[in-house]
């Protein structure tokens, strides 16, 4: 059986969660907004990379320190 790396979970203000979602590679979380997807990718291949995709041209993708690095950046200006 493959080894789990990372877990997941979801929650919503409806009182409605889902946790301990096993994962040996990747994740993601999904929402649909109308037309519209807003999707979060999570990968632990090699190192963590993170993937946020808001429709289908607008997507960012990179290490957890690169997204740490550009959220700390962003706060400061």
């Amino acid at each position: 059986m493959s080894e789990i790396r990372m877990t997941g979970e979801i929650r919503t203000d409806y009182d409605c969660e889902a946790t301990g979602l096993p994962a040996e590679r990747w994740g993601e979380a999904v929402f649909k907004i109308g037309d519209e997807e807003l999707v979060f990718e999570v990968s632990v291949e090699k190192s963590v990379i993170v993937a946020i995709m808001a429709g289908e041209d607008a997507v960012w993708k990179g290490t957890l320190e690169g997204l740490k690095l550009m959220l700390k950046n962003a706060l400061k200006k």
